[in-house]
């Protein structure tokens, strides 16, 4: 199973916002990094059919989509960062109008709702308007009509928006097991949605495609890099113009422990192991 992007650009008057991007997803979870406004959501709606693109193609198993056309939809589940709905419906009469917009038959349909509102701690609150619900109780409704079709490909931007900490790591748990037979994709610019659990990286800038790899092989690439030290307070000003500073801690008594980014590190610098917060800041142009 392959989902592949050919060259696929998208022009919005004067804004390339995707700018000839070449992906190929296989089965697993793909972490999409970048900043706000890098054409990631723009790429993701490309990819479920939304936009078309002004160049290039898109392929799932040696096809174009637009020439799949329903049967591609068919194995597609997608949350985009604001989902449509009734106001007045409930969160359970709701998974049902989705899953029958996805011609899912009744008896499966209501196996599917059941099993996911189960999954994601919302069974309480199946009768409940959806208008009524908090931000990650919405959130979760989301996830459930995304996973009601049991779609071979999962499309999921910003996914952890309004997700308390425990909604998160249950929420990530749950990727983790179904990616074995799935493309899963994550769009979102939070390091630590994917942190744990993307089999593979993809970081975006400016409409381009910057990185992309297993995600070990990627973090190592700054292997020997990332140090951490203690200075001055009155010196961070200095420093953040001669290095690419990713984290720090005021230490009390005007001292300042800095984790940062360098070939040639501080004197009485510790060498520490990298992450991909560290290897995320270090490529991304637009944070400083």
């Amino acid at each position: 199973m392959e989902l592949r992007i050919d060259k696929v650009t998208k022009q919005f008057k004067d804004l390339k916002a995707v700018n000839n991007v070449d992906l190929n997803f296989t089965q697993g979870i793909w972490g999409l990094l970048g900043p706000n406004g890098a054409g990631k959501t723009t790429l993701m709606r490309m990819m479920v059919g939304n936009l078309k693109p002004s160049k290039g193609e898109i392929y799932f198993d040696g096809h174009t989509i637009s020439s799949l056309g329903d049967k591609y939809l068919d194995r597609i589940g997608y949350l985009p960062q604001h989902f449509g709905y009734d106001k007045n419906q409930s969160v359970e009469d709701f998974l049902h109008y989705i899953g029958c917009l996805k011609g899912i038959d009744k008896v499966t349909r209501h196996k599917r709702i059941v099993d996911l509102l189960e999954q994601f701690n919302l069974s309480d609150v199946k009768h409940k308007k959806i208008d009524k619900l908090s931000g990650g109780m919405k959130r979760r409704v989301g996830i459930c009509q995304a996973m009601l079709n049991n779609p071979d490909i999962l499309i999921v931007d910003e996914p952890t928006a309004g997700l308390d900490i425990e909604e998160r790591r249950r929420f990530r748990q749950y990727l983790a097991t179904i990616s074995k037979e799935k493309i899963v994709i994550l769009s979102t610019h939070i390091v630590s949605d994917v942190e744990f659990i993307a089999n593979y990286l993809i970081l975006m800038e400016s409409g381009e495609i910057i990185e992309t790899g297993e995600s070990n092989t990627l973090i190592n690439s700054i292997d020997g890099m990332v140090f951490e030290s203690v200075v001055k307070d009155e010196e961070m000003n200095i420093l953040e113009q001669k290095y690419r500073i990713v984290n720090f801690h005021n230490e009390g008594d005007g001292n300042v422990r800095i984790r940062y980014i360098a070939n040639s590190p501080l004197k009485n610098s510790k060498l520490v192991k990298p992450n991909l917060n560290d290897f995320y800041l270090s490529k991304i142009k637009g944070v400083k």
